[in-house]
């Protein structure tokens, strides 16, 4: 069988090129996923390189689309590989978890404990007493690169669950203090074992 003839068969149109299609989506849009967030967080050699690779791939899936305009399959491929791929690049760049974050809480409870443990994982803070609506609070700020996050949520969850937090991506950082090695798994029974 010659590649022409492959080509037109039913195989080809109804299964193989819906499939190319479809994985063409989902590549050309994970990558755009990704460089929108990269364009966001300044890195502005490395998203006009995924820009290119991403479309490049959308035209030849849209090249495919615009020949063989009548199959309806070819469109849900399209489309179906547009949704797969946002969520395929959402997932990645959570994986790779680049970047920084302020991780900013505000508790009314006693916060001596959780600064205490945030010190001793080596992350930096500031915090400050306030006047929340219902009455005094301590805000605690705090900047960490986006792979320690969950460890400062584990120990928020642990010394306040009830604390207010909002997190925020940060653009560029100059100086600050971050752990030197990653903290391990939480297992802070008491300062004594520090």
């Amino acid at each position: 069988m010659d590649i022409t003839a492959f080509c037109s068969s039913e195989l080809f149109k109804f299964a193989i090129l819906p499939a190319i299609i479809f994985l063409a989506r989902i590549c050309d849009v994970t990558l755009d996923t990704l460089r929108i967030i990269y364009v966001s967080r300044g890195m502005k050699y490395l998203a006009p390189l995924i820009g290119f690779f991403e479309v490049l791939i959308w035209l030849m899936a849209i090249t495919q689309i615009l020949s063989n305009m009548t199959n309806p399959i070819y469109y849900i491929a399209y489309a179906g590989g547009f949704a797969m791929g946002n969520f395929v690049g959402i997932l990645i760049e959570e994986k790779m978890a680049i970047g920084t974050v302020v991780i900013r809480i505000i508790t009314q409870k006693d916060a001596t404990e959780l600064i205490k443990f945030l010190k001793c994982d080596g992350y930096g803070m500031t915090h400050v007493d306030a006047q929340g609506a219902v009455g005094p609070v301590k805000i605690i700020f705090t900047i960490v690169k986006r792979k320690d996050v969950q460890n400062v949520l584990e120990l928020l969850r642990k010394f306040n669950p009830l604390a207010f937090y909002t997190i925020e991506d940060v653009r560029s950082v100059r100086k600050g203090v971050f752990p030197l090695i990653k903290p391990k798994a939480i297992k802070h029974g008491s300062a004594a074992g520090r």
